[in-house]
């Protein structure tokens, strides 16, 4: 009798639990769009690529310092710095 109250018991907490585990559809209807829908899309998609077209290109740089610093790079500097040393782990032996 103590086991069918304990299961009747465990059954009652675990129905409001899976009652409130949302409904997930992972394979949802497919929309498809009326001819007018479709249309008006496509109006859309014109007028965004219009829209495109009408924003100008950039010529010039927005480099504040590009008129301070120069191409050219000094010939008596190192063309590459030495490789810096590869970190090691610390507190590991090696025997």
């Amino acid at each position: 009798m103590r086991m069918l109250s304990a299961a009747a018991v465990v059954v009652l907490l675990t129905v409001p639990a899976y009652a409130q585990t949302p409904n997930v559809n992972l394979i949802p209807e497919l929309q498809s769009k009326s001819p007018e829908e479709k249309e008006q899309d496509a109006i859309k998609e014109k007028a965004y690529r219009e829209s495109l077209r009408k924003i100008p290109d950039a010529k010039a740089s927005s480099d504040p310092w590009g008129t301070v610093r120069s191409n050219d790079t000094p010939k008596d500097t190192p063309k590459a710095a030495a490789p810096a040393k590869a970190k090691t782990k610390t507190g590991s032996s090696n025997q």
